[in-house]
């Protein structure tokens, strides 16, 4: 690279990230052939519109690379082309949120989703949201007792405001969700059921979670947390006689965007492809693995984990503990200075404000990927320990 100045930051974050030990839940390690596809030439091309139906010339080839990355999308989780649309195109996660809701909510109808102190998304309806600015959030939370999703409770929420869509998925929630009793809740209200995934998406790909397809209206996810791909997202609608997907497609284009980042539809396409394999199944299952190791491994040298454990990736842990430990921002800092890479957080119920919140989340998602086992969890929750509890 002939600018050295970049060239130069490149290398420092290259050495970082292989310097330090990272328990970002939503970070992972793509391979070479998802980089090589995202700084490829299809960056150069402008191809607004849809495969077919482009508003400019000389789209042959990355039309051909948008529906290799829908074919690949719709195999990977099982989904037949007659039952379900995937569009590609949508930038990131939260755009492609918002392009559900603007497709199929009107101003100020009502949206269930979890409170974001409760491990809700921004886009769940937040108050600093889009998605809470223009629409009403219908919050709903965990257990105090148990720290789990109650899910009477949620369908008590649910009959007596009448949401039009309820959101389950989440962004700080540790445990299994039960998408058949989101179903029946979406039924009994008559609202529609979205299923945020971005977290787990390569746990249910790799069949190490339970697939929310079967239940869900509308599916989106990231592509670059467990799924292990380049930062992007997909939106899976149904077909079925309402058309979502079609007024889904609409919204993201041309209601929000214009032409999709082409290189970045081929390195989602090179990921997915990646993780349809025997291998990456073996990397689910390990991902879930260690997280469980890693929970039960602090669990046992006295922090308390948020519900006791784990069923995917993700871990919340309590390190205020009323008083008695330290504060999320103050573990997050002593972790980097000794290279380990979380993020503060907070807990359901906390008591604390967001800047500086109760917890802290961790995910082995990337560790993962660097071959990281059970053993290497119960030595790295040892180092947590010692630096968390020094004086």
């Amino acid at each position: 690279m002939k600018d050295s100045q970049v060239s130069k930051l490149i290398k420092a974050e290259k050495a970082r990230q292989k310097k330090a030990t990272n328990l970002i839940a939503s970070e992972n390690y793509v391979s070479k052939d998802v980089l090589e596809a995202l700084g490829s030439e299809l960056t150069n091309k402008y191809a607004e519109g849809y495969p077919g139906k482009r508003y400019y010339g000389g789209n042959s080839v990355v039309d051909k690379v948008e529906e290799l990355a829908i074919k690949r999308a719709l195999d990977l989780f099982k989904l037949s082309p007659d039952e379900w649309h995937v569009n590609t195109q949508a930038l990131s996660g939260s755009p492609a949120n918002l392009s559900v809701y603007v497709a199929l909510l009107e101003k100020g109808d009502k949206v269930m989703g979890m409170s974001l102190d409760h491990g809700g998304h921004l886009t769940h309806g937040h108050k600093v949201s889009a998605t809470g600015k223009f629409w009403t959030q219908v919050p709903y939370g965990v257990s105090k007792v148990s720290e789990i999703l109650d899910y009477d409770e949620i369908e008590s929420i649910a009959l007596r405001e009448k949401p039009k869509m309820i959101i389950a998925g989440f962004t700080a929630y540790p445990r299994e969700i039960d998408w058949n009793r989101f179903r029946e809740i979406a039924d009994a209200c008559g609202a529609i059921l979205m299923v945020d995934m971005s977290h787990i998406a390569g746990l249910v790909a790799g069949g190490a979670y339970p697939s929310p397809f079967p239940f869900a209206d509308i599916v989106t996810t990231t592509t670059h947390k467990t799924l292990r791909g380049p930062r992007g997202a997909l939106i899976f609608a149904k077909k079925d006689v309402r058309a979502l997907y079609k007024k889904i497609d609409r919204a993201v284009f041309p209601g929000l965007q214009g032409g999709p980042h082409m290189n970045q539809t081929a390195a989602i396409a090179v990921a997915l492809k990646e993780a349809a394999t025997s291998a990456f199944k073996k990397y689910a299952a390990q991902v879930v693995k260690n997280a469980q190791a890693l929970a039960k491994a602090l669990v046992d040298l006295g922090w308390r984990v948020i519900s006791g454990g784990t069923d995917s990736h993700l871990i919340l842990v309590d390190v205020w503990m009323d008083g008695k430990g330290i504060g999320g921002k103050e573990a997050s800092d002593r972790l980097e200075a000794a290279g380990i890479i979380v993020n503060k957080n907070g807990i359901p119920y906390d008591t604390r404000g967001p800047v500086d919140p109760s917890g802290i989340r961790l995910g082995t998602a990337g560790e993962t990927t660097r071959g990281k086992k059970e053993k290497d969890m119960l030595a790295l929750a040892k180092k947590i320990d010692k630096v968390l509890r020094k004086a």
